[in-house]
């Protein structure tokens, strides 16, 4: 088994096979893994597909596998895997993250009161929040 971690969450997939800086994962479980899909006009997420790039199919899809460490790195996101091959981080490109800065919100968590009770932070989306946060280095 390997597990995807991506801004969804940890996602275990078997028949994945890793090869260096390449995760060649099966296409049936790219969506459960991505939430992106290879469809006839490329890779798809919703409504928004990216084609394979010309003269890099082989590199991205090879029968009923794909490269998704490859294809993640080509929308510009960072990978990060275990010397293994078993634990793989496929992070937000950084267009997303500049795009989240310059909206000015803060990304909805949870986190618990003194007493226990859950509070998220889209409870609170239209109000004025202040939020505190500390670090002991």
């Amino acid at each position: 088994m390997t597990t995807v971690i991506t801004e969804t969450g940890p996602t275990e997939i078997g028949g994945a096979e890793a090869s260096g800086d390449d995760l060649w994962l099966p296409a049936a479980d790219l969506p459960a893994a991505t939430g992106w899909s290879l469809r006839d006009e490329g890779f798809c997420r919703g409504d928004v597909c990216v084609p394979l790039p010309p003269r890099r199919e082989e590199e991205l899809v090879r029968g009923d596998a794909v490269n998704a460490a490859a294809f993640w790195r080509h929308l510009g996101g960072p990978t990060l895997h275990d010397a293994a091959g078993d634990v793989w981080m496929l992070g937000e490109p950084a267009a997303s993250r500049a795009a989240a800065l310059a909206a000015l919100q803060a990304p909805d968590f949870t986190l618990p009161d003194l007493e226990g009770k859950s509070h998220a932070l889209r409870e609170y989306r239209g109000r004025k929040v202040l939020l505190v946060s500390w670090a002991s280095w």
